[in-house]
């Protein structure tokens, strides 16, 4: 299974870097009306498109646009729980400093489905239900 996905792995490439192109370039408009933050890509880096995800303004609004999608057919995900305040972290973990960035940035993320065979239509429903949702919050 692995050998024939590195067999296409330069196909399986171009096709994420399209759709996560295609995301970044609908949801700019978004991004510059301070709806939500989109990643960056830092100059003179080149990066493999391995997920897309915005954030939002914060674990509620995050929650409010999953439940959003999720009664929409679309499974959005937050993409991690800061290790500090999972169980074994709480356990076993403690933290360094103050907390400025790791929770509130952890609440915040929502990766978007994201993967190879995602068809164009399908990923145009997800844009569109994007914007419906910040439609129905102004």
């Amino acid at each position: 299974y692995l050998w024939a996905q590195l067999e296409e792995a330069d196909k399986i490439n171009e096709r994420r870097l399209l759709l996560w192109k295609r995301y970044y370039e609908a949801l700019q408009p978004l991004a510059d009306a301070g709806r939500l933050v989109l990643a960056t890509v830092p100059e003179g880096l080149v990066h493999n498109a391995h997920m897309f995800y915005i954030k939002l303004k914060d674990v509620e609004e995050r929650t409010e646009f999953n439940e959003f999608m999720k009664s929409h057919g679309i499974l959005t995900v937050f993409h991690y729980v800061a290790l500090h305040t999972s169980p074994a972290g709480l356990e076993f973990g403690r933290f360094h400093g103050e907390d400025k960035y790791t929770t509130k940035e952890s609440d915040r993320l929502v990766r978007l489905p994201m993967f190879y065979n995602m068809t164009d239509a399908e990923q145009q429903t997800v844009i569109e239900q994007i914007k419906a949702f910040f439609a129905q919050c102004r």
